[in-house]
């Protein structure tokens, strides 16, 4: 049997019959087809949006002074530190609490402002500390900063003069900045650090114990100038490694947080291809990195055990996200169920975990909502209730749910209004591109539906964004015979979710697959996404509904006829239809219009791809030309991202080759396009030097 691994979150497709050219248009009346409710959470949760008339950019951290619950204090990635009352859910009014922009460098997605801490003591004088990526010398990528600020008024003013760097090391290249710092209920400050960055950790920082990089650091700020060394860290006396290691192995440690009551410490670490983790850290512990990614060998042959490696306490694959964000242990007592539960999340598939313990002392991680939003961090407040910080600005609170968990969610395609005797309802309309996300070989149909009295509105890229409740529906066929539809749905809380639906062999229904798994189509299997895969390309920063866009629509009338239904809430300005990869256009267009809709969905500002590129047809520069690799070299001496006229050293090139872990884009496909990636070939070979 030939398995067909297509978790894309788009493909090719035959024409579908958009009525361009068969009279007036209509818009369809939709009584049926709507987002339904979300599946209710099995243990009971939701996220509520809180002060919704506040929102930030960037916002990566926030904290509460120890023992006040009156502000919350928000960072934002770029340099700013935004303070606001937080016993006032209306309140539509933030304060500039710091503003550090002149010496952050936040040039690389991983970078800028990303840690923040109060000092225990912080009503009496004022201390809090920042963890900041400024510009590098002498070759690095970035000096990590770790300061020491000194509030004035306790309160609102956070007096950039103030700043008293602690501690400053190199960062090697631009990601893995780590950058989580916390006061812990020892009255000592602890730090986490990436592993320098690159792939694979290539100057073996995680093992080496003399090195600062890929660790936890504990150093006593109130002790000598600028800081003491505890006593009991376990390389003290700096003969066998950095007097601050408190502990080592890991990768890229994104937020840690200390359990109030137990004093435990607690720490996501962003993995490689393949796992991220969740540790449980003690001092002197070595948790693996580089030797091994989760509780698997990464580098040492099995079993990989000759270091003492402490593995994981939880960890999952990247069929379920891509970036772990560690959390925090649930103190409060408006959810009994939780006390005493970690809760985590992952970044780009809003994810959320609870883990406990069963009566065997074994972790128990369970699945039990997923936000639909970037989950940057986890905070509680004074009384021990969490809250989850959207990157985007938004902060939510956790609560109980008071909707039943068997509630009901469709079960079927039939079930939700969307389809009816195995065909799409009449309130879907019909839509082409034209240019198709590669999906070995498979075909798609693809339909939209809005509320009535609803528009879409068109974004100044172009991209169209639509209202809460409407419903993208597309159909994926391998041979003639549907294999899936999948429903991308923008909730009434504004955030988007995909659910998978498997026909049957019989044609006649599609079932609900909440998990994903396979359906045999013919002599092939095909791989059904769980909703966790499909977010992961339909990303926040592309906007989610992707090949909706004007450059994409405008095809044989298409964007004509949809504004004659009256779908658009503005006039459709004039834009140029992106070039169809086998027509006339360019070189070079055609194959960054294949660029773009391959691969600009994640590698776009604030996207999730790794590195700096830009794969958007309308960027001005797609970068990495004559540009080191962040993400590792993949065994190819001297490879570049992209390398002028030599697409055989050119890591956007060898990616789109590969069928292994390297595969980009890494959950689209298990075949390679060969006509695609002859285009991108010949664009590279074409290059004389870099723009």
């Amino acid at each position: 049997m030939v398995l067909l691994l297509v978790l894309s979150c788009d493909s090719a497709a035959p024409a579908p019959d958009t009525g361009a050219g068969v009279g007036p248009a209509a818009r369809p009346v939709n009584t049926t087809c709507f987002a339904p409710d979300r599946p209710a959470s099995s243990a009971g949760l939701a996220l509520q949006r809180r002060y919704p008339s506040v929102s930030f950019d960037g916002a990566v951290e926030l904290q509460q002074r120890p023992g006040d619950p009156r502000r919350w204090y928000v960072v934002e990635q770029r340099g700013l530190v935004w303070t606001f009352d937080a016993t006032d859910d209306a309140t539509d009014e933030r304060v500039l609490f710091l503003d550090i922009t002149d010496r952050v460098d936040d040039s690389y997605n991983e970078s800028g402002l990303i840690g923040m801490a109060f000092h225990a003591d912080f009503a009496t004088n004022g201390e809090f500390f920042l963890s900041y990526t400024a510009p590098g010398q002498g070759g690095a990528a970035f000096e990590h900063r770790i300061s020491r600020f000194t509030s004035p008024d306790r309160d609102v003013d956070g007096d950039e003069t103030s700043e008293e760097v602690l501690l400053a090391y190199d960062q090697p290249y631009a990601n893995h900045d780590g950058g989580s710092i916390r006061w812990g209920p020892d009255g000592l400050l602890y730090v986490g650090t990436g592993d320098g960055g690159s792939a694979g950790d290539p100057l073996e920082s995680g093992q080496d114990t003399h090195s600062l990089l890929g660790k936890v650091l504990r150093v006593d700020p109130d002790g000598v100038e600028p800081y003491a060394i505890p006593a009991d860290n376990p390389f003290a006396d700096g003969a066998e490694g950095a007097p601050e290691v408190y502990a080592w192995g890991l990768r890229n440690p994104w937020r840690m947080n200390f359990d109030s009551a137990t004093g435990e410490l607690w720490l996501g670490d962003v993995g490689q291809d393949e796992i991220e983790e969740v540790d449980r850290v003690e001092l002197g512990g070595n948790y693996g990195w580089n030797e091994k990614e989760g509780s698997s060998c990464y580098e040492a042959p099995a079993p990989c055990d000759g270091g003492g490696y402490i593995d994981p306490v939880a960890e999952y694959g990247h069929e379920e996200g891509r970036s772990v964000v560690g959390g925090v242990v649930y103190r409060g007592s408006t959810i009994p169920s939780l006390v005493g539960t970690y809760l985590y999340a992952d970044f780009y598939t809003g994810n959320l975990w609870a883990l406990r313990y069963d009566d065997a002392g074994l972790a128990v991680p369970e699945l039990v909502l997923a936000s639909g939003f970037y989950t940057a961090s986890f905070a509680s407040d004074d009384a021990g209730e969490v809250y989850v910080l959207d990157y985007l600005g938004g902060i939510y609170r956790l609560v109980a749910s008071d909707q039943a968990a068997d509630s009901a969610f469709p079960e079927q395609l039939s079930q939700t209004g969307c389809f009816a005797d195995g065909q799409p309802v009449d309130a879907l309309v019909a839509y082409d591109v034209n240019v198709a996300l590669w999906s070995d070989g498979a075909t798609k149909d693809r339909w939209f539906a809005l509320p009535d009295d609803t528009q879409v509105t068109i974004g100044t890229d172009g991209d169209l964004e639509f209202p809460p409740r409407s419903v993208l529906v597309k159909t994926f066929s391998v041979g003639g015979v549907r294999a899936e539809t999948r429903l991308l749905v923008r909730h009434e809380d504004g955030n988007w979710a995909g659910y998978t639906f498997a026909w049957a062999p019989d044609q006649s229904d599609a079932d609900w697959v909440p998990a994903g798994g396979s359906v045999d189509v013919g002599d092939a299997a095909w791989t059904l996404p769980s909703s966790s895969a499909c977010s992961q390309c339909h990303t926040v920063a592309a906007g989610r509904s992707l090949g909706l866009e004007l450059a994409q629509l405008h095809r044989d009338g298409q964007l004509e006829r949809l504004a004659e239904m009256g779908l658009f809430a503005s006039d459709v300005p004039s834009v140029d239809p992106l070039p169809a990869i086998d027509g006339g256009a360019s070189l070079q267009a055609r194959a960054r219009a294949y660029l773009h809709v391959n691969c600009g969905n994640c590698h776009r500002p604030d996207g999730p791809g790794r590195g700096n590129l830009d794969l958007r047809f309308s960027a001005d520069e797609v970068g990495g030309c004559d540009a080191d690799p962040t993400e590792g070299d993949l065994g190819v001496a001297g490879v570049e991202v992209i390398d002028p006229g030599n697409p055989a050293n050119s890591v956007v090139s060898l990616r789109m080759h590969a069928l292994d872990a390297n595969r980009m884009p890494p959950l689209a496909s298990s075949v390679v396009d060969t006509e695609g990636v002859a285009l991108v070939d010949a664009w590279i070979s074409a290059m004389e030097a870099c723009p």
